[in-house]
């Protein structure tokens, strides 16, 4: 029988997953949950050492001898310190010692608890990675424990530590069995080639594989989603993320039903958007995706097939669909317009309505999805290239960033189209904020600003439009005139 602690049992299944043989474990009560564990496991040996100083050390000799992950396992308190000096020594040759500690509950910290001291991080840069494991109380807190502890045995030649806060009561051993616990899996630099060929094999031999790009392509990606509803004969067994991030929330829920999904990244970062990572390559995400197209060009499958119908389908909706005076008729007819040029969106509606209609590249911060800066950044790109840079962008992200445009720097070839709705038109598809009184004023920043009198002090030609019309010569102006300064579109809505 193993411990009634979720996380306890989580990482325990891990370690045995992640291959995980020889522990040395140290006494004492808040870890004995853990210690237990490990005893009870027929794959994991354990070797009592009383002085945990020692212990750590005895870690980094097996680790020397077995060319493998080795356990220390101590209680909380000064027993975590004292293996500081085995975990330095251990980073500096490279040797994966694993070292568990047991914690109090957070709640507990600094509030004179006996054996209570801050022990996320207490080794500092001394370990490659640090966790600290959350008590788990639903699936969300469940898949964060399982990714934490798969973050850290990934790690396969440096020290790392795992944290195990543990609340009373500590001593219940009735769960039979341990759960069967996603393992995520990490293929390095230098191992790709070999792992890359895998990856394509899969791909291929998947009955409904899927690419992930970061940023689609194909704009119709969130409307097809909407579309298939609960049809399961369109949801991906097997996805391959390259990275990026995904501006669509719809998009993401919907991966999440994938049965599996690999990462590709340069830097080999855990990134479980999906809640479903099982495999981690650090690779060239372009390499990977040209690979799998260069393959579907020799062998075409039909579950991709099955997906570009639909999506050509909703395409020739789209286009068939004009939309009355908005910010979608602004973005849509300035897509038409701007041809092969640079644009910048900004975050919130703009790069939401880009989701829809944008048809080749766009730029967005989409690192943290803040509103602050976009014009900035559109300014910035603007100061080192010739050719034209637009910003799309909504009231308030203009407001904010409008120190921008008091640059000496700016030139003609900045275009700024501004969709000015009054407040953060955004807030109004919020399901329930509708019912607070505060939504407008408070939450939506409601304003009647305008930005003529920023650009006129900032050498800036504006223009406004106030209805359809307007608007189309209005784009029409800011995409085809030629100016020594930079262009602003105003679009009140």
């Amino acid at each position: 029988m193993y411990s009634n602690k979720e996380n306890v049992n989580i990482l325990t299944s891990l370690l045995v997953a992640h291959g995980i043989h020889h522990a040395v474990v140290c006494p004492g009560s808040r870890n004995a949950a853990i210690v237990h564990n490990l005893n009870e496991c027929p794959n994991i040996q354990c070797y009592p050492v009383t002085d945990e100083r020692s212990a750590g050390f005895y870690a980094l000799g097996m680790t020397q001898a077995l060319k493998e992950p080795v356990v220390v396992c101590v209680t909380s308190g000064t027993a975590l310190l004292n293996l500081a000096p085995a975990v330095a020594e251990a980073y500096y040759q490279h040797q994966p010692v694993v070292v568990i500690s047991a914690d109090r509950p957070q709640q507990w910290i600094d509030q004179l608890d006996g054996q209570t001291l801050p022990q996320p991080d207490a080794l500092g840069r001394f370990v490659k990675k640090a966790v600290s494991l959350p008590e788990p109380h639903d699936e969300d807190t469940r898949w964060y424990c399982n990714r934490l502890v798969n973050e850290a045995l990934i790690e396969k030649h440096a020290p790392v530590h795992i944290n195990v806060p543990i609340t009373e009561p500590l001593f219940r051993f009735d769960t039979p069995a341990l759960p069967q616990e996603r393992k995520i899996d990490f293929t390095p630099a230098d191992a790709t080639n070999i792992t890359l060929t895998h990856v394509c094999r899969m791909f291929l031999q998947a009955k409904r594989p899927m690419l992930i790009a970061g940023q689609p392509m194909n704009p119709l990606m969130d409307e097809a989603v909407m579309q298939i509803g609960d049809n399961e004969e369109y949801v991906p067994d097997f996805v391959v993320y390259a990275g990026g991030s995904i501006v669509s929330k719809r998009l993401k829920h919907f991966l999440r039903k994938a049965k599996e999904t690999w990462v590709v990244n340069r830097e080999g970062e855990v990134t479980d958007t999906f809640m479903n990572l099982t495999h981690v390559v650090q690779a060239d995400p372009e390499v990977v995706a040209d690979l799998i197209r260069f393959n579907l060009e020799e062998m075409p499958h039909p579950f991709v097939q099955k997906w570009e119908a639909l999506l050509t389908q909703i395409r020739q909706q789209t286009e068939a669909t004009e939309p009355p005076y908005s910010q979608a008729a602004v973005v849509k007819y300035f897509e038409q317009q701007r041809g092969g040029n640079i644009v910048h969106y900004a975050n919130s509606m703009a790069i939401r309505l880009a989701n829809t209609y944008a048809k080749t590249r766009v730029y967005c911060n989409r690192g943290v999805n803040g509103i602050e800066g976009s014009l900035s950044t559109a300014a910035g790109f603007s100061c080192v290239t010739e050719g034209k840079v637009f910003c799309v962008i909504g009231d308030l992200s203009f407001f904010y960033d409008q120190n921008a445009l008091w640059n000496q720097n700016l030139r003609g070839n900045l275009r700024i189209l501004l969709m000015n709705n009054g407040k953060g038109v955004i807030f109004n598809m919020l399901p329930g904020l509708e019912q607070s009184p505060a939504r407008d004023k408070y939450v939506a920043a409601e304003h009647h600003a305008n930005a003529e009198g920023i650009c006129q002090q900032n050498a800036v030609t504006y223009r406004q439009a106030k209805d359809m019309q307007q608007m189309q010569e209005g784009i029409d102006w800011l995409v085809t005139a030629e100016s020594e300064c930079p262009l602003l579109l105003e679009v009140f809505l």
